[in-house]
């Protein structure tokens, strides 16, 4: 059962008991007319349970720590009322014959302090209650147990159900509903391509949720009409203070212009192609014949080519290599290798 499923199921409990709390209220104040106290009772229970569950949804994207840091604004707020109330101004003098004025003033000062507290707090990162507290650091959330949001064109890659289950993906994969419309979108279309693409996500999103330990959900935030899926993306990372993995440059510059964190499955492949030295040993496979008569070409494992002199009779064969020297080219990198006889 999802996080959603789970949230309805508290809410309809909650009306009940509210629902039965107002009954057994009403009847037990009013012995005479059971069946009218009843159903004031019922009623009066599940419009207050109404109530708080309409409040529960507007307050649907403010979290433990955002109350929390509301709470502790919210005091020092009240602190700074007490402080300018305390002067007394209006118990003094000619002032003194306004009491009306003074207990208004006193009401807006805690008001008001109060709401720019709260304001200021909710705004602040946790590090700068250091200012306040002295010696007090809050901890960071550790970045990999952040939920990770994960876009349709990444999905459809299928390269992450294999990176997932190799542990190198912390954190939960959320997957907006708005993604996976757009993917059911694509499976349904009369066109091959799009439809091909479309059933390759749905099976990668499949394979994901049959990993062991891996975690994924599907999100039924409702955003603004009229964004379009990157926007709705940067939104919805915004709100749920998540990770967005992509494939998409794109997109990924302007989740990191809004200070989101931002996995680039592309980046991610540049970074781990092997760094080849003039020197190293490899073991390559030999696949055809180079560009002079006597050489043979491989490919490491991410696509960069390596010329192997002396290499055409081995052809079809693995033979260790020694790197020579490596030339940049309009194409890539080249890299040159002798035969490690």
């Amino acid at each position: 059962m999802n996080t959603g499923s789970v949230l309805n199921v508290v809410r309809m409990f909650f009306l009940l008991l509210a629902s039965f709390i107002g009954v057994s209220v009403a009847l037990g104040e009013n012995q005479e007319n059971h069946w009218y106290a009843g159903w004031f009772g019922a009623i009066f229970g599940l419009g207050f349970a109404s109530l708080m569950i309409v409040l529960d949804l507007m307050l649907r994207h403010v979290t433990i720590r955002a109350f929390s840091h509301g709470t502790f604004g919210l005091l020092i707020g009240l602190l700074c009322a007490w402080l300018v109330t305390s002067i007394e101004f209006f118990e003094s003098g000619w002032v003194e014959q306004f009491p009306l004025a003074a207990n208004i003033f006193n009401l807006a000062m805690f008001l008001g302090f109060g709401f720019l507290g709260v304001m200021l707090a909710l705004r602040s990162k946790r590090e700068e209650f250091s200012l306040l507290i002295p010696y007090v650091r809050f901890r960071q959330d550790a970045l990999q147990d952040l939920p990770i949001l994960l876009d349709t064109n990444v999905i459809i890659d299928g390269r992450i159900p294999g990176i997932s289950a190799a542990g190198f993906m912390g954190g939960t994969l959320v997957v907006p509903r708005f993604v996976l419309e757009e993917l059911q979108k694509m499976a349904d279309s009369t066109d091959d391509l799009k439809r091909a693409r479309g059933k390759r996500g749905l099976d990668s999103l499949n394979r994901m949720k049959s990993v062991d330990g891996m975690e994924v959900e599907i999100n039924d935030e409702e955003l603004r009409s009229g964004l379009s899926s990157d926007g709705k993306m940067v939104e919805l990372a915004d709100i749920l203070g998540a990770r967005i993995l992509t494939n998409d440059s794109n997109l990924g510059k302007v989740a990191r212009l809004k200070g989101i964190v931002v996995l680039n499955l592309n980046e991610l492949a540049m970074a781990l192609r092997p760094v080849v030295s003039p020197g190293d040993e490899l073991e390559l496979e030999l696949v055809k014949e180079g560009k002079d008569d006597h050489q043979a070409v491989g490919y490491l494992p991410d696509g960069t080519m390596i010329v192997v002199n002396q290499g055409k009779p081995h052809i079809g064969t693995t033979q260790p290599v020694v790197v020579a020297g490596a030339v940049q080219t309009s194409a890539g990198r080249l890299i040159f290798a002798e035969l490690n006889r």
